[in-house]
């Protein structure tokens, strides 16, 4: 399956996921909401351009927004993500190049710690300005803390099932001139 087919087909899953399975499914006390879908962000190839990333991630983002009647609220934390992630990419792939040797970010292209912080950081990063841009005030900080940091977590619970549950092969690829 073409690279091109297997990204439609995620983009098509991720938000089918988040609209009518994790969407629906009532916030304990108005204080968690898990959301997955930015994990299709994070799971596109390396080799993708910089307007691209931006491209893809703004339609992700403004689809869903289009799903739940929610203006701007989830494009804006996608774009974001998708403007930092050569930047973080960068930092954590050693100096061997694993984008050149692997199509896309995984714990096997990666390695277990570096793709981990790679996804922590990020859900952090989407979370924090999702909820920021959703409340545009702070209020009770703490109250705002807990909220990113409660979500964050159950995304993250929700990712690292996801990662389990659906494997994805990494070829190694040998020729890479």
């Amino acid at each position: 399956m073409s690279l091109l087919v297997k990204n439609i087909i995620r983009f098509i899953l991720f938000i089918l996921m988040q609209v009518y399975v994790l969407s629906q499914i009532p916030p304990l006390h108005q204080f968690i909401t898990p959301y997955l879908y930015f994990l299709f962000i994070l799971w596109l190839p390396f080799t993708i351009s910089r307007f691209g990333l931006l491209l893809v991630s703004f339609l992700l983002g403004i689809t869903l927004d289009y799903f739940l009647s929610t203006p701007g609220l989830h494009a804006a934390p996608c774009v974001l993500i998708a403007y930092l992630r050569p930047f973080l990419i960068n930092i954590l792939i050693s100096q061997e190049g694993a984008e050149l040797n692997y199509a896309e970010p995984s714990i096997k292209s990666m390695g277990f710690a570096p793709y981990s912080l790679y996804v922590l950081v990020f859900t952090f990063i989407h979370h924090f300005y999702l909820v920021l841009i959703e409340w545009l005030q702070f209020g009770n900080f703490l109250y705002f803390l807990g909220k990113v940091t409660a979500t964050t977590g159950v995304s993250l619970l929700l990712i690292f099932v996801t990662e389990m549950l659906f494997f994805r092969k990494q070829k190694f690829r040998t020729n890479t001139a």
